[in-house]
């Protein structure tokens, strides 16, 4: 289950310009390091999949509490969607280095809660095309951290331009490293393109797939138009490649996310069964 959803339920979630309080009734919230139990109650649920936005903090003593906290609620953190803000493609190698260490920084997270996996962001520059040998090179020494920390590092098919999955296939291919992998969005490319580009770019992912992809069913584009997965398509996708990793159920549309996330587990569940 990911926290993204649920953002607005998450206490101390700010929006997404970092100023704007959630409208959610205060008793409704919860606390981060509560999510994997609120997931399980809700959902029967014990894989977890954070945010790095939502979390109140990083310091030894809170993620010691938030791992307790997972352990007793006899689940586990799976993988951290990571947004680090800095470009792995810039030209200027004092950003490239800040991507790196803005990275390393949460894989350490994932060491100290006990996951196996981060997905980090790969972050645009301004009037710069998406390069391939610098985002290859930066995440190579990203990926090289997380070998030595035994965590995987994903990359998501999120931003059209940044994240183009033919893209990130071309930077996975050339670092040609275990420890970075494709994280398979269900939804994100069918935002922005048409259903050919869509389920061939999912195709393209799975085949470099191995700890987690984001289960949607739909999204909302920016603006507001609605478009809907093909889930049995996108399933039989999954299942040519052979995937074993996690599905992230990641519910992405206006509204309460509870009714339809519970849907969707069900969905996923029929279609893995």
């Amino acid at each position: 289950m990911a926290a993204y959803p649920f953002r607005e339920f998450l206490v101390g979630w700010k929006g997404g310009d970092g100023k704007t309080p959630s409208t959610v009734p205060t008793a409704q919230q919860v606390e981060l390091k509560d999510f994997a139990a609120h997931v399980a109650e809700k959902f029967n649920v014990h894989k977890i999949e954070p945010w790095s936005p939502v979390f109140p903090s990083t310091d030894a003593k809170y993620l010691e509490e938030f791992r307790a906290a997972v352990h007793k609620a006899r689940s586990a953190v799976v993988d951290i969607a990571v947004d680090a803000g800095h470009s792995q493609y810039s030209p200027d190698a004092q950003e490239r280095q800040k991507a790196v260490a803005s990275s390393n920084v949460w894989v350490d997270v994932a060491v100290a809660l006990g996951s196996p996996s981060i997905r980090t962001h790969v972050e645009g520059a301004k009037d710069v095309k998406p390069d391939v040998a610098r985002t290859a090179d930066t995440l190579a020494r990203v990926a090289e951290y997380g070998a030595k920390k035994n965590v995987v590092i994903h990359l998501e098919n999120d931003d059209a331009v940044s994240e183009d999955p033919f893209f990130l296939v071309q930077v996975i291919e050339k670092v040609n490293s275990p420890w970075l992998r494709a994280l398979p969005d269900f939804g994100n490319s069918l935002n922005t393109h048409d259903d050919d580009f869509a389920y061939r770019a999912i195709d393209a992912m799975f085949a470099h797939a191995y700890g987690i992809c984001h289960v949607k069913d739909g999204e909302v584009d920016d603006n507001g138009k609605p478009t809907h997965v093909d889930l049995a398509r996108t399933f039989a996708i999954l299942k040519k490649h052979g995937y074993k990793g996690y599905c992230s159920i990641e519910y992405d549309a206006p509204g309460d996310p509870y009714k339809p996330t519970a849907e969707l587990v069900e969905k996923t569940i029929g279609f893995l069964s």
